[in-house]
């Protein structure tokens, strides 16, 4: 069984949804969540999800040697340490020290480096991370309000937070094919190494380069290239219909654009924050009757901002994001705990993982994917089976909060 550690929720449906359209039969676990064994008797991987991001870089690296020792008891023989395709981090960490510390616990010498999410224009090349065509350090990351990404080559970006040796193989190396590539990354002779890729094809001859690695790390495309047994029966099973809403926390361009695109047809209300910072708890219960009161077969959405002139990032001297995230949280858990909805899709990684603590999720069966990186999967919460879609800010295409439902037939 292949067991994967994550840095985010959103990050661990995205590699769930790899493994799944690879071949795999996957589950994604919360935090400190154990799955019955009879779900793991029917799963050739788990993923564990983790908040461990941009947390210090102790409790990062803790929680992730934690989820390396449940995978091992349940059965995992390979492991995958999965970050962001943008590889968010601080100069410091997370990313280094989780290695250092899953490598040296497992004895591995070399570990591949593979951020590439060509599905989502996140591309390596040369060394160096583009993000739709743009170097890192030129694209919206470089203004990212906890990991700013000032600079785009990854092996230097890695550097400052390991105290190992970090080695490059170029693009025209993995052109050349899996044995030409296991051979560059056995020559480099560095505990990480860091290797090019531009589309699915080479993700697969990396797949194929490492299929015999302990361990492998990278973005949620690396596991394109890792092979699942296949024929094997879907363990998805999709919930019961019934209403849908659709909760953002982020404000991405991405995210607003599909706002935008939502509200041509579906009713749309933004957070006042002025009275979410006053009284969250009754800013949550209006806007949950808000969309109890919306006409039956709408999809609601409740929104922190509609356009980039609504972002505040602080309100009377108080921070928006946490204030946002705790209401949406509680809106949840009123729509799921009144039985008013069925699924709910929540955009944003910290809005997902707010919500998924909140409604005391404790496993995830992955479904069906709705665009790359993005999935529905079934969870128990409020005492009965519902339909969640946990999407990264900057993933789908403008209709996905529209066009997403129809994958639940």
């Amino acid at each position: 069984m292949l067991g994967i550690i994550a840095d985010d929720f959103t990050g661990a449906t995205d590699v769930a949804t790899m493994l799944r359209r690879s071949g795999h039969r996957v589950a994604v676990v919360i935090e400190d969540g154990t799955p019955a064994p009879e779900q793991l008797a029917k799963l050739d991987a788990v993923v564990v999800a983790l908040k461990s991001r941009s947390g210090s870089k102790d409790a990062a690296v803790a929680a992730s040697l934690s989820a390396l020792h449940r995978l091992r008891a349940w059965g995992a023989n390979r492991f995958y340490v999965k970050y962001c395709s943008t590889f968010d981090s601080t100069a410091e960490g997370n990313i280094g020290p989780v290695l250092d510390a899953i490598t040296e616990e497992l004895g591995v010498r070399t570990c591949v480096v593979v951020p590439s999410l060509p599905a989502n224009h996140r591309t390596v090349y040369n060394g160096h991370l583009f993000v739709d065509g743009e170097l890192l350090e030129n694209s919206s990351m470089r203004h990212h309000p906890l990991t700013p990404m000032t600079r785009s080559r990854v092996a230097d970006l890695l550097r400052p937070q390991t105290r190992h040796p970090v080695g490059e193989v170029m693009h025209g190396t993995v052109r050349r094919g899996h044995a030409a590539l296991r051979s560059a990354i056995d020559a480099a002779e560095s505990r990480y190494v860091v290797v090019d890729a531009i589309d699915d094809e080479d993700l697969a001859t990396i797949g194929t380069a490492t299929a015999d690695d302990l361990l492998m790390s990278g973005g949620s495309g690396l596991a394109l290239g890792i092979t699942g047994p296949g024929g094997a029966a879907d363990a998805w099973s999709p919930p019961a219909r019934g209403r849908g809403a659709i909760l953002c926390g982020s404000v991405s361009r991405a995210t607003l654009a599909q706002i935008a695109h939502a509200a041509r047809t579906q009713p749309v209300r933004q957070i006042d924050v002025h009275a979410a910072i006053a009284n969250p708890d009754a800013a949550a219960a209006e806007l949950a009757a808000w969309v109890v009161a919306q006409p039956p077969g709408s999809t609601p959405v409740v929104c922190a901002a509609r356009d980039r002139a609504d972002v505040r990032p602080r309100v009377d001297g108080v921070e928006t994001a946490p204030v946002i995230e705790r209401v949406l949280t509680q809106v949840a858990s009123l729509l799921i705990g009144q039985g008013t909805v069925a699924g709910l899709i929540v955009a944003g990684g910290e809005t997902s993982g707010a919500v998924v603590r909140g409604l005391d999720i404790q496993t995830l069966q992955i479904g069906p994917e709705v665009a790359p990186g993005v999935c529905w999967s079934a969870a128990e919460a409020g005492g009965r089976t519902v339909a969640l879609a946990l999407k990264s800010g900057n993933f789908g295409e403008d209709d996905l909060f529209t066009s997403a439902w129809e994958r639940l037939a």
